[in-house]
């Protein structure tokens, strides 16, 4: 196939047939590769926690793995990356003739390397369960079992719904952390029923 045929192909795709997704399920991401769980974990500050403390923590996620064969784990910063605006700023600033504006622009640098030293600390660990074809009824068993033994090992989580899924999507492709909701397709905010 040309280069120009595969241009046009790709610019009619939708943005989840770019980036593989089937759809999202109540609780899961569905793929072509196959169906994705998400548990969120909240994190430990393991900075004030004992040496001993950090090896039994280590040690009681690994007691969790150890028994799943589908699980999978994800870190992502869960707040905006500010690179790009510091990166146009540092650029404007070079080019900037007024003492004056050039100050502004430095001082606006400065702000945004505080804001993003305050915000370092976000991150969102994510255990992933890869489902096989499974019955519906097998599947909910499965996921409680697995929910079950992180709670026991002392771990705050809970299964993320679609409305979770659609925000770690925003942050993970896009850096968007602020959308307090996401829509299931472009407009739809807009969108007046009954008219």
């Amino acid at each position: 196939m040309s280069r120009k045929k595969k241009n046009v192909g790709r610019e009619r795709q939708s943005t989840r047939q770019l980036i593989g997704i089937d759809g999202i399920s109540e609780y899961s991401l569905l793929t072509s590769h196959g169906e994705l769980v998400f548990f969120s974990i909240k994190p430990t500050n393991i900075s004030v926690l004992s040496d001993a403390s950090v090896a039994a923590r280590i040690y009681a996620l690994m007691t969790v793995l150890k028994g799943q064969t589908e699980v999978e784990m994800l870190c992502i910063n869960s707040r905006e990356n500010f690179e790009e605006n510091k990166t146009f700023l540092k650029e404007r600033t070079n080019a900037e003739n007024l003492p004056a504006v050039r100050k502004l622009l430095e001082l606006d640098v400065v702000s945004l390397d505080r804001l993003q030293v305050q915000m370092a600390t976000a991150r969102e660990f994510l255990i992933i369960v890869r489902l096989k074809r499974e019955k519906e009824a097998d599947v909910r068993s499965h996921l409680t079992t697995i929910e079950k033994s992180l709670k026991d090992q002392g771990f705050t989580v809970h299964l993320c719904e679609s409305e979770d899924i659609k925000r770690l999507l925003g942050v993970y492709y896009e850096q968007n952390a602020t959308t307090e909701k996401y829509e299931d397709n472009d407009g739809d905010r807009w969108i007046i029923l009954g008219e």
